[in-house]
């Protein structure tokens, strides 16, 4: 189990839905993972990028903010809009497609 800011249930409403161990073991899959410890791995981009569909009418800032509202700002990175963009690419498209059709089936 990760801890920290990467335990199950820091990364929002979704969580349960979507476990981390699924979410990791896409990115792997993919070759998505990150190749350097960052303040926001592959798997927070992950997480993020539902939560952007969830609130369309917002910019990046105030859905990380959404996202992450109720886990307290001490450990938490405050990222710029830039560095959330970079994170939605990082990401990438190969690894959601993947989640959505084993998540889609599962519902």
């Amino acid at each position: 189990m990760a801890a920290g800011r990467f335990a199950a249930g820091h990364l929002g409403g979704l969580t349960p839905y979507l476990p981390f161990e699924l979410v990791d073991a896409v990115l792997e899959e993919h070759r998505a993972v990150q190749r350097r410890l960052r303040d926001l791995p592959s798997r927070v981009g992950v997480y993020f990028l539902p939560a952007m569909c969830l609130f369309p009418e917002v910019g990046y800032r105030l859905v990380w903010e959404k996202m992450t509202r109720g886990i307290g700002s001490g450990f938490l990175p405050s990222p710029s809009a830039k560095g959330l963009r970079d994170l939605r690419r990082r990401a990438g498209c190969a690894p959601m497609r993947a989640l959505f059709e084993v998540v889609a089936g599962a519902l």
